[in-house]
C-alpha cells in the first residue's frame, strides 16, 4: 500500500469531506433519484440523469478518499527543526527577479493548494527546496524561463 505523507490538519479535511460526502451528499442524491424515478419515463428525464452523474461522481469521490485516507503518514512539523528545507517546513523565498517574497508550506500532494500557500512535495518548486538552506538560491523551470529564489528562511510548526 502506497504511503502519503500529510500533515495532521491536511487528514482532518480529508476526513471532514469524506464525512460530509456520506452522511450528507450520499443520502441527497438517493433521495433525489428516487424522486426522478417517481416522475415517469426514465429514458428522456433529465433530473434523473444528473442524479445518477452526481452519484457516481460522489462514489468515486468517497472511494478516492477511504484509500487515500487509509494510507495517510501524519507527520507534525512541529517536531521537526533545523536549517534545511523538509517535509511541513514553512519556507519564505524571495524571487530574485521581482524581490517579491513568498512564504509556503511544503505539504503532501492531497493537501496542496496554492491559495492557502500550501505547495505539493511533488511541484518543481518543492523539489527545488527539498535539503536547501537558509541563503541559498535554486533555479526552478517555469514556462516563461527559469525562475531564481533565494531562501530567506525555514520553519516548522
Amino acid at each position: 500500500m502506497q504511503k502519503f505523507p500529510m500533515t495532521a490538519p491536511g487528514l482532518q479535511r480529508l476526513e471532514d469531506e469524506l464525512r460530509t460526502l456520506k452522511s450528507i451528499e450520499r443520502p441527497a442524491v438517493i433521495r433525489a433519484i428516487a424522486e426522478a424515478r417517481s416522475h415517469g419515463d426514465l429514458s428522456e428525464n433529465a433530473e434523473y440523469h444528473a442524479a445518477r452523474d452526481r452519484q457516481s461522481f460522489i462514489e468515486g469521490r468517497i472511494a478516492e478518499l477511504e484509500e487515500i485516507v487509509s494510507g495517510v503518514e501524519v507527520i507534525d512539523p512541529a517536531s521537526l527543526s533545523g536549517d534545511h528545507v523538509m517535509f511541513g517546513a514553512h519556507v519564505r523565498v524571495m524571487d530574485e527577479e521581482t524581490d517579491k517574497e513568498a512564504t509556503y508550506q511544503i505539504v503532501g500532494v492531497h493537501e496542496a493548494d496554492i491559495k492557502q500557500a500550501r505547495l505539493s512535495i511533488s511541484s518543481p518548486l518543492a523539489k527545488a527546496l527539498i535539503g536547501k538552506k537558509i541563503g541559498d538560491t535554486i533555479s526552478v523551470p517555469a514556462p516563461g524561463g527559469d525562475r531564481t529564489y533565494e531562501i530567506l528562511s525555514v520553519r516548522f510548526g
